[in-house]
This record gives C-alpha cells, structure tokens and sequence, in this order.
C-alpha cells in the first residue's frame, strides 16, 4: 500500500510538473518568438530564424510618425495617471470609511467601466464631448482611458485603507491633528504601495489602450494605433521590434514599482 502510495505520489509530482512547463510555454512561447522576429534578418519572419541583425531597431530610431505615436501615448498616460489618483483616492477613502445611503449601489457604479467593453466607454465619452462641442483629440482619450481605469485606483486604494487599522486615524486626531493633517501625514504615506501599484498599472494600461483611443483621437496617433496601422502591411521585424521594446517597458515598470513601494 505505501508503495502504491508512493507512485501515485511520485506520478502526481510529475504530471504537476509538466502542467507547470506547459502552461508555462503557453504563456510565454508567443512572446519569445516575436522578440527572436524582432532579431531576424529576412523582412518576412520565417521559422527558422534566419540571420541576426539589430537594423529593425535602429529602423524605429529613423520612423517619424512612430516617435511621433510613442510620445503621445507617454502624453496620454502621464496625464490619465494623474488624474485617476485625484479622483481614485478620495472615492476609496469615502468608500471605506463613510457609510452612507447608496454606498453599496456606488460602489457596484464606479466598478463598471471595467465591465463595459472598451469600444462602448469611448463611444459614450465621444457623444457627451459632442454634445458641449467638444473634438477629438489626445485630452478626449485621457478622459476616456481615465472613466476606463479609474476604478484600478479605486478598488486598490480602497482594498488597502480597509486593512489599515482605523485606531491610527482615530490617535492623531485625538492628540489635535485635523483631518486634513491626519490624511496627509498619517493614511497618505500608508497607501504609498496601492498608490504606486495602481499607477504603474494605469499607466500601463493607457499605454496599451486601442479601442477607446479608436474612438476618441483624430489625426494623432497613439502606440497602439500606430501599430494597428502598420499591420495593414502585414507582420514586420519592426512591429516585433516595437512590442519587445514594449515588453522591457513593462518589465521595467514593474521593477520600478516594486522598488518604489519598498522604499
């Protein structure tokens, strides 16, 4: 019986190891493909990869109009992040610490957006900008991307002051701190890591966003946007040498933020 025992255990170790490695290769052999595309020499991917050649990332250095897209999405999300952090830490702050009539009903509200396909967000954004007269440009979609992620900010934050024990609050007002002080020097610095992580991940997701931004930008282009435009000619070295470059941004920003959050 203890050897039956045994090999069931020892086939159970071995079939969790092999779901592990595929699921692994699931996620991952995709990407590891495209960025051994964005190294290949012939301008059509071919597998196997022929020759080695870094000229399809001096190529990006050269393209006007991708420069050109790769700003405005760092304008869009440098201005998104900013604002959902205004309007995200007090709606979590009221949330979690105020009961009032509707709070429930509020809350399943702001969490929303995140339920609502994006097409549909930029396409509501675009009708109310239409009807006080506004255009389509970049400050449209920083509205949109910011009614999409808000409720990231929200929910972390919120996740974050509920955990945070009320008694600290309740001491620095008791020793003659007002509430305005009590935040700023007492709650504020506790929320620093779900405030630094819900950045990162707004910033991330504004620089990625495409159908909101569809809807929402007139001749400017964004990343994604330009990238969808240059798929129309097919998969080139250069797009995958673009989306690895995206790839190490994103890795970076999540080193950043773990750095940050510990320090």
């Amino acid at each position: 019986m203890n050897e039956g025992l045994a090999r069931w255990s020892r086939g159970l170790r071995t079939s969790s190891t092999l779901l592990g490695i595929g699921v692994f290769v699931f996620l991952y052999a995709p990407l590891a493909l495209m960025v051994a595309y964005s190294f290949s020499a012939p301008r059509t991917p071919t597998f196997p990869i022929q020759g080695f050649t870094l000229d399809w990332y001096a190529t990006l250095l050269m393209d006007k109009d991708l420069l050109r897209a790769i700003a405005n999405s760092f304008k869009v999300a440098a201005g998104v992040v900013p604002l959902t952090l205004l309007l995200g830490i007090p709606a979590a702050y009221a949330l979690s610490r105020f009961a009032f009539r509707g709070s429930a009903l509020f809350n399943h509200a702001l969490m929303l957006p995140l339920m609502i396909p994006g097409i549909i967000t930029g396409l509501s954004i675009l009708l109310l900008l239409k009807s006080f007269g506004f255009g389509l440009s970049l400050w449209a979609v920083i509205v949109g991307h910011s009614v999409a992620w808000l409720p990231i900010v929200v929910e972390q934050v919120a996740a974050r002051l509920r955990r945070l024990d009320r008694r600290i609050e309740e001491a620095s007002l008791d020793l003659g701190a007002g509430y305005a002080q009590t935040f700023l020097r007492t709650v504020l610095p506790n929320l620093k890591g779900a405030i630094i992580g819900s950045a990162l991940l707004v910033f991330t997701l504004s620089f990625d966003e495409v159908a909101i931004t569809f809807m929402l930008t007139a001749t400017e282009n964004t990343l994604p946007m330009q990238i969808w435009a240059m798929l129309r000619q097919g998969v080139t070295p250069e797009i995958c040498a673009i989306a690895t470059l995206t790839i190490v941004l994103s890795g970076a920003l999540i080193v950043l933020g773990e750095r940050l959050a510990r320090a």
